[in-house]
């Protein structure tokens, strides 16, 4: 993975992309040989070709793997890793990105359910600026892209709290608007 030519570790990352596409054991097997690091910082350092194919290795993994899987990849920088690919310009590694972010928070909501605690992983994508980068993915030209980050968003950062409302009362008794402010206008004209 450290190897100095730039298509070795695009193959690199392709093979081990097939290999966390497997099942549990294959993804812990990755996990055990310490290829999630390397996958990691190649996915924040290296050129955009060998950052999609290790988008695909880690989100594979995020797809198959285990809530201790999951919480291994959270803890090695996964989440801001993945988050940073929401501004690059390919709408399919962008796919590629929100699927694994949905998939950790998936992981982390089935998490908190079982432990009546709040989900591990909303603050790590808020700290990052996956947030804002969701919200961004909202006005999106690809529909796909739109709706999987309107649904992330939705599912896992909507606030229960009522919002304030955005037009102003009605006062009936005097047939007009109520914007909040006491009447200030003074009641005698202006003496000059």
């Amino acid at each position: 993975m450290s190897h100095r030519k730039k298509g070795i570790k695009k193959e690199a990352c392709w093979t081990i992309s097939n290999i966390t596409a497997g099942n549990g054991d294959q993804i812990q097997r990755v996990i055990d040989a310490n290829l999630i690091p390397p996958l990691v910082t190649m996915l924040r350092e290296e050129s955009f070709d060998i950052q999609k194919e290790a988008a695909w290795a880690i989100s594979n993994a995020t797809s198959g793997g285990s809530s201790a899987q999951i919480r291994f990849l959270a803890e090695n920088g996964v989440i801001p890793a993945l988050c940073g690919l929401f501004a690059c310009s390919d709408p399919k590694i962008i796919m590629v990105a929100l699927e694994g972010v949905e998939n950790i928070l998936r992981a982390g909501k089935r998490e908190s359910a079982k432990s009546c605690s709040t989900n591990p992983y909303t603050d790590a994508v808020e700290e990052c600026g996956g947030l804002d980068g969701l919200e961004t993915l909202q006005r999106h030209d690809n529909e796909e892209i739109y709706d999987r980050s309107i649904r992330v968003l939705r599912e896992h950062f909507e606030s229960e709290e009522t919002e304030e409302p955005s037009a102003p009362a009605v006062d009936f008794s005097k047939n007009q608007f109520s914007f909040g402010l006491a009447n200030t206008a003074p009641t005698t004209g202006y003496s000059f």
